[in-house]
């Protein structure tokens, strides 16, 4: 009997397509291609197991169409929201992610911006990249201090948690909203508010740390910035559907708000190019994750599941 066939839609770290080649019949993307609906079923026609990405749209009708002999989908990410779960379920498919795996990468990278759009990052590396810079003076480039600020997190699950971490070690107080409050010993001291308008009213800093869904979608829009302190910052490592990208642009062109620092963007690549105008905007492609062990270790995660679902164990990651 031959090896099991894994399919993996994008080019993934050396480490991870080693193991794969290594276990599996490994159908490859060496170079990297976003492949459609259609590409997708044709690679999958004769697969025991999918190794996706977010960059795959898993829907219904996607679903539908798979063979029979599929057992399971395993998307290299924490977050879902590109898989149909109920679809995959019916059809007796396992779904499955990678929890945890980015979470200390995804918190490192909450704190840069936090960093950049507080103490003008991006104004800064321009004025000494364009040849601007003519010496010290007293009111270069002022920005604003961490201590005593107010560090709004929305959405304290692991992420939250390990941006709150970093946080207290600047001097900011934490305050947070979750669909539940959490045990005082996770808490740390965190101020818990139940309802998120409570919570941008003492925000000086906004961390959107919550998974993308219908609920959360532009969940800050101009309502909620209204809400918000003058001269906020706001801080997205989340998804960028959840923010109105029209509403934060004209805040951020008013002095409603004084920066924003980005990693996530709606439709991204294809970000608003009114961003790009934006100089209290700090701006990052989507490098949350990005760093050497953490994509080996979501990529040996998502390869978990997949060898558990074959070898018929407890899959350790199901969605």
């Amino acid at each position: 009997m031959g090896r099991s066939i894994v399919f993996v839609t994008r080019k993934l770290p050396p480490a991870v397509e080693a193991r794969v080649a290594r276990d599996y019949d490994a159908r490859l993307n060496p170079d990297d291609r976003i492949y459609t609906p259609d590409e997708l079923i044709a690679h999958a026609a004769d697969a025991d197991a999918m190794l996706i990405c977010t960059s795959e749209k898993i829907t219904a009708a996607l679903v539908e169409r798979l063979p029979a002999r599929l057992k399971v989908i395993s998307t290299f990410s924490v977050g879902y929201e590109h898989m149909d779960v109920a679809a995959c379920r019916a059809r007796g498919i396992v779904a499955a992610n990678t929890p945890g795996a980015m979470t200390e990468a995804t918190a490192n990278i909450a704190m840069l911006l936090m960093l950049g759009a507080a103490r003008r990052g991006y104004e800064a590396q321009q004025m000494v990249r364009r040849g601007e810079w003519q010496g010290w003076t007293s009111t270069m480039l002022l920005g604003v201090d961490f201590v005593g600020k107010r560090l709004g997190i929305f959405g304290m699950g692991r992420i939250g948690r390990a941006v709150a971490e970093r946080a207290r070690a600047f001097g900011l107080q934490i305050h947070y909203h979750n669909r539940r409050r959490l045990p005082a010993a996770e808490e740390q001291g965190a101020v818990f508010h139940e309802h998120l308008d409570d919570l941008l009213a003492v925000s000086d800093i906004l961390s959107i740390n919550a998974p993308s869904s219908p609920e959360t979608r532009h969940i800050l829009n101009a309502d909620a910035i209204a809400r918000m302190p003058d001269g906020a910052i706001v801080v997205n490592t989340a998804r960028g559907d959840m923010v109105d990208d029209a509403a934060l642009i004209a805040a951020l062109k008013a002095g409603r708000l004084r920066a924003a620092g980005l990693d996530v963007f709606a439709g991204e690549p294809q970000l608003n190019p009114a961003y790009l105008e934006l100089p209290n905007a700090y701006l990052l492609p989507h490098l949350g994750s990005a760093t050497i062990e953490t994509r080996d270790r979501m990529g040996f995660m998502a390869l978990d599941n997949i060898d558990a679902v074959l070898q018929g164990r407890p899959v350790p990651h199901p969605i």
